[in-house]
């Protein structure tokens, strides 16, 4: 019995082995094919991802040209060639509080992940699984850069491997920082914007930095469909976008469900703004002298900028049509541009908006005045309280008349500058020398240009010359420098040496200068004694300009049309001074005090004056031989107004020159009224028509007008 079962069992254990080892073998051979296999795929996945080349990193892609201000704040960015807004943005030019949106709403392992979320996928396959249609797409940041970087319309299985393996890639090649930056700046959000920057400049009018809840939400939503979901065209997919993007948020916990509620019933932004065109004058004159650059850099001050130019846009409408306003203002230490104004509004054709009044040769009138005194003061011909007459004086075949027609008599010198009278300066100007006077201001930076064949002469005092406001604001804050200019600078590179000083005049004339012209006259409801400042109407009332300084910047502000065409009645006092002393008051700060006395400087009255300062003699010949009537010019027509007495108001007659006493005849007739001040006499005239106005003096010498009443 026991033989038989020792027999049995040994038969069977061969049998029961053959099985397992059959089984060992078939699962040995599956792995060495399972290890085949997988070497296989490894090696074809290895040839196919090399066959992909190296990973883009954003290298070809053209970005807008940026030109911003001293602490580069943007004024005016470019589009790419290809028309594109695509302004480079990183981590640091966002809300914080969009990047945490932006985290939960697409990708909230992105910082931990490698590229492929791994949990991701897995949702995204159950999903398919159960739904027999792709839900999700499991793409995480790194792998929307991915197809940023190589843009593809095809959706597919191939594509999505694709994407993955270069966001793997990314991921290797780049930091996280990197990677976002890459993003904010190239993701779409409708039409031709690329970037967070560029769409939140277009949609909100300001940089992304400081976001609201809703616009943020906004911004996270519009990559997903930009063309669909955006707000200029398509208001209600905009605002159902953005809500669901803050409802998603709001169940991650990422914000407050009560915020959630109050930014829902936020207006969404309807339409496009445009871009920032901050000092566009001086960004086109950057962008033509270094076409190169990605970023320029200018010494403008953004916020002032923008507060002159709407200085200027607001007093050119209300000045007129055609009408252009330009403001210039420098640091006086540096020479700094802190803002350009060079139009009232660039985009304005009626107001030839894009030539740059800056820069334009204009007639700087009696703006030039300050500058011939200063080489009196040096040359110790005058002090500004040496007395120098107001009287009609011929040098020449030239009689200098001032701008009221009328004379002041005996004034002091720094009365003569603050009155803008001309007479003095003239009769300065024929002491000091016209050629002198001129190679001094062109040495110092202020090249008056002369009309073709001339010569400098005694006019060039009152503006008969060529100069630009950037020169005419040199020369002035030459003047708050104590005699020394320097060379404006625009750009933040060039202004990396210091400019060279180039002498305007002594120290002591200067200060002078400025002291005297701190007393001038300000505008109607302007504080004075505050800005030393100057005016200057030219020949014609061409141009009206106005230039001052404090202690630390200098300002020049120029009225005018563009095309040189008169503007009847346009007086510098009247136009410009006004904007300057608005200019000053914002900057936003109070005028700096001036600098203090320098040595050598004489604080005296007249009669205290060393004997040969006490008295300027003038060299013209007195008396001007020729009778002349100013006003009305030949061939006027004058509208008749009623002084509601059923009679017309009496018509001024305003006469210069001449010998007394004056006769006055209207049609042949004498006129019995007396001489009022400034040479004026008043008539009645008899009624519409044609009035025939003689003026006679005692020496014979007479003028005639034809003017027509109606």
């Amino acid at each position: 019995m026991s033989d038989r079962t020792t027999s049995s069992h040994a038969s069977c254990a061969p049998a029961s082995r053959g099985p397992r080892r059959r089984l060992w073998r078939i699962m040995g051979l599956g792995v060495v094919v399972a290890l085949i296999m997988l070497v296989m795929m490894t090696g074809v996945s290895w040839l196919w991802v090399a066959s992909l080349g190296p990973v883009p990193r954003g290298e070809g892609f053209a970005y807008s040209t940026l030109v911003v201000d001293r602490d580069g704040r943007l004024l005016r960015p470019y589009t790419t060639p290809e028309g594109r807004w695509r302004l480079p943005a990183t981590r640091a030019d966002v809300d914080p509080r969009f990047l945490a949106m932006l985290y939960a709403y697409e990708d909230r392992r992105f910082m931990s992940h490698h590229g492929v979320d791994p949990l991701a996928l897995g949702r995204a396959f159950l999903q398919l699984a159960s739904n027999g249609r792709i839900v999700s797409g499991a793409s995480t940041l790194t792998m929307q850069v991915a197809r940023l970087l190589e843009p593809r319309t095809e959706r597919s299985f191939i594509a999505k491997l694709r994407q993955m393996a270069r966001a793997i890639q990314l991921e290797r090649a780049l930091n996280k920082n990197e990677i976002l930056a890459l993003y904010f700046s190239l993701a779409p959000y409708g039409g031709n914007l690329e970037g967070i920057r560029a769409a939140s400049l277009a949609y909100f009018g300001k940089e992304p930095r400081r976001l609201t809840l809703a616009e943020s939400a906004l911004l996270v939503a519009l990559p997903q469909s930009p063309e669909f979901r955006r707000p200029d065209r398509s208001v209600v997919a905009a605002r159902a976008a953005r809500d669901r993007v803050l409802d998603r948020v709001a169940a991650a916990g990422v914000v407050p469900a009560d915020e959630v509620e109050r930014a829902k019933q936020e207006a969404v932004a309807e339409g496009r703004r445009p871009m920032p065109a901050l000092a566009p004058h001086s960004a086109d004159a950057v962008i033509a002298a270094a076409p190169g650059r990605a970023i320029h850099r200018l010494t403008i001050q953004a916020s002032l900028q923008k507060s002159l130019e709407d200085l200027a846009r607001e007093r050119a409408r209300t000045l007129g049509p055609s009408l252009s306003i330009a403001i210039l203002a420098v640091d006086n230490e540096t020479g700094k541009v802190q803002a350009r104004v060079a139009s009232s509004d660039y985009f304005d054709l009626s107001r030839a908006g894009q030539v740059d009044m800056t820069q334009a040769l204009r007639s700087p009138g009696s703006a030039l005045k300050p500058f011939i005194y200063g080489l009196g003061f040096e040359d110790g011909l005058i002090h500004p309280e040496t007395l120098i007459d107001d009287r009609p004086l011929r040098f020449g075949g030239y009689a200098p008349e001032n701008f009221d027609l009328s004379f002041q008599g005996t004034v002091t010198v720094r009365r003569a500058l603050q009155l803008s009278l001309n007479v003095p300066a003239v009769a300065v100007l024929d002491r000091v020398g016209a050629s002198r006077f001129t190679a001094r201001l062109a040495q110092a930076g202020g090249a008056l240009v002369l009309p073709r064949g001339e010569v400098p002469g005694l006019a060039m005092g009152l503006g008969g010359v060529g100069l630009t406001l950037n020169d005419l604001v040199t020369l002035y804050a030459g003047v708050a420098r104590l005699g020394n200019t320097i060379a404006l600078t625009e750009r933040m590179d060039d202004a990396a040496e210091p400019p060279q000083p180039r002498r305007l005049m002594e120290p002591v004339a200067a200060w002078y200068v400025g002291n005297a012209m701190l007393g001038t006259p300000p505008p109607e409801n302007a504080a004075g004694g505050r800005i030393a400042f100057k005016t200057g109407t030219s020949y014609g009332y061409r141009d009206a300009w106005a230039v001052g300084f404090d202690g630390k910047r200098t300002i020049g502000v120029w009225v005018g049309r563009p095309d040189g065409a008169p503007v009847p009645g346009m007086a510098a006092r009247n136009v410009a001074a006004p904007i300057l002393f608005d200019a000053f008051a914002r900057t936003g700060s109070l005028p700096a005090v001036l600098p203090a006395a320098p040595r050598g400087a004489i604080v005296a009255s007249t009669s205290r004056l060393p004997p040969p300062l006490q008295r300027f003699r003038q060299n013209g010949v007195a008396g001007d031989t020729q009778v002349r009537i100013m006003f009305p010019p030949n061939g006027a027509r004058l509208e008749l107004a009623n002084n509601g007495e059923g009679r017309p108001e009496p018509i001024a007659l305003k006469l210069t020159g001449g010998v007394g006493p004056l006769t006055v005849l209207v049609n042949g007739m004498p006129v019995d009224a007396p001489f009022g001040r400034r040479n004026t006499v008043f008539f009645e005239p008899g009624g519409p028509g044609f009035v025939r106005l003689t003026v006679i003096d005692a020496a014979g010498s007479t003028d005639s007008v034809l003017v027509r009443l109606q």
